[in-house]
């Protein structure tokens, strides 16, 4: 395929071959086009290093085909599945009846293997895992919170195998119960949404946060921190030399959204105030923040639309990232080589992935072409999660028109739904 007259994110003017399943060369390269790009912008392929695809245990709320439909309809060519399954991905058993299922998916991925009480590092470390975690540090929530010991030993181990740890950092012992107590007595969902809210406090988000890079220096260990929600935590991270991620809707979404959210918008951790949404986004934009991923949660309405107390944490997001934050840079809000960097190239070196995340010779053809000129409104029936609903409806996007995975088009929008390729991948680390 030759690609000819896109335009990079550093505003370069280039003509793009691919041969197989590589970049064969980048320049003024001449030729008859398969794909006239003028006035297109070519990104590579984004790398989203946190979603729930919820198989095997939940193909009512996502499976690994609709899941990865909906990562590449947004331009997503590589993910990277969470332990919280069931089973688990805890032992060898759980990592392989995922891996047998993830190969329906349409984009690469990553299998990361998870730490509770019991599980069996000799069995995970045998199989080609992403990462481990995301470790729930002293989260009580999910059944799947752990010791500090054991957060330690985990910690230890991986470092010796060099593997990644993520972190999901909260600590449990600084929530707000009262503030949880007082859920009910408002009118309406709104009032219970925001109770979330206060109750997971940023706090204690901060104090897991200095917890885990505390451990994570001692043994000289990559800690990765999931899900950042607060400036507090993000420069904890920093200051402590481990990498950490924001989501679209930590970014783009506060506790003034819950209004109309609801429980819809319950999260862990929870949307915070306008002011420190405010802070993380200048973190985002100024390079503080090494990557955005989605934690990709998908549930069902009726699952969702339910007391705080019922109502399960978490929200689809892995087709939004992308278009979310590139209209984010039509309108000015970031330049869209941070864009690139936020979703491609950071998280390629964060997680050790050294044929993707860049436009460049010899890569990994995973590409994704836009038009910028085209910004549409964000609705939820539009997407292609089997969620089929989107804390971001109404918001402004900019989807891709084709996306490829190491050279093969998995996606291309065409006039109504988008047409879809065959399931062609393969994990990043097998």
């Amino acid at each position: 395929m030759l690609i000819a007259n896109a335009t990079l994110a550093d505003g370069r003017t280039v003509d793009v071959r691919v041969e197989g399943e590589r970049i064969a060369a980048v320049g003024s390269l001449g030729g008859d086009p398969d794909v006239d790009a003028a006035g297109k912008l070519l990104m590579p392929g984004a790398i989203d290093a946190h979603v729930h695809f919820r198989e095997p245990g939940f193909p009512h709320k996502e499976t690994w085909e609709t899941g990865s439909r909906s990562a590449a309809a947004g331009g997503v060519t590589t993910v990277a599945d969470q332990p919280n399954t069931d089973p688990t991905t805890i032992d060898g058993t759980g990592f392989d009846e995922k891996a047998e299922l993830a190969r329906k998916s349409l984009v690469d991925y990553g299998i990361n293997g998870g730490v509770v009480e019991g599980w069996k590092p000799d069995e995970l470390f045998e199989r080609p895992l992403f990462a481990l975690g995301e470790v729930f540090l002293a989260d009580s929530t999910g059944g799947m919170g752990i010791s500090t010991e054991l957060f330690e030993e985990a910690v230890e181990r991986a470092t010796r195998e060099d593997v990644v740890v993520t972190v999901h950092a909260e600590d449990a012992t600084l929530f707000d119960e009262d503030a949880l107590d007082d859920a009910g007595e408002g009118v309406g969902r709104e009032a219970d949404a925001d109770a979330w809210s206060a109750y997971r406090t940023a706090e204690a988000e901060a104090a897991a946060i200095e917890r885990a890079c505390e451990v994570g220096t001692q043994s000289d260990a990559e800690i990765h921190v999931a899900h950042t929600s607060t400036p507090e935590g993000i420069d904890i991270a920093a200051d402590a030399g481990a990498t950490c991620e924001v989501c679209p809707h930590h970014l783009f979404l506060s506790r003034d959204d819950l209004g109309h959210l609801g429980t819809f918008g319950r999260m862990n951790p929870p949307l915070r105030s306008e002011e420190r949404r405010a802070a993380v986004a200048e973190r985002v934009r100024d390079g503080t923040v090494d990557i955005v991923a989605t934690d990709h949660a998908p549930h069902t309405r009726e699952e969702k639309d339910a007391g705080v107390r019922e109502a399960p944490s978490g929200v689809p997001g892995v087709e939004t990232m992308v278009p979310l934050l590139l209209a984010a840079a039509e309108r000015g809000e970031l330049a869209r080589e941070r864009v690139r960097d936020l979703t491609a190239t950071n998280p390629a070196r964060v997680f050790d992935l050294p044929r993707k995340g860049e436009v460049r010779e010899g890569m990994d053809a995973d590409l994704a072409l836009y038009d910028p000129g085209r910004i549409v409104t964000i609705r939820g029936k539009d997407l292609h999660s089997k969620a089929g609903w989107t804390p971001f409806e109404g918001f402004e996007g900019v989807f891709p028109e084709l996306t490829l995975v190491r050279g093969t088009v998995v996606y291309e929008r065409g006039d109504g739904d988008g047409e879809f390729g065959e399931a062609v991948g393969r994990n990043v680390r097998g």
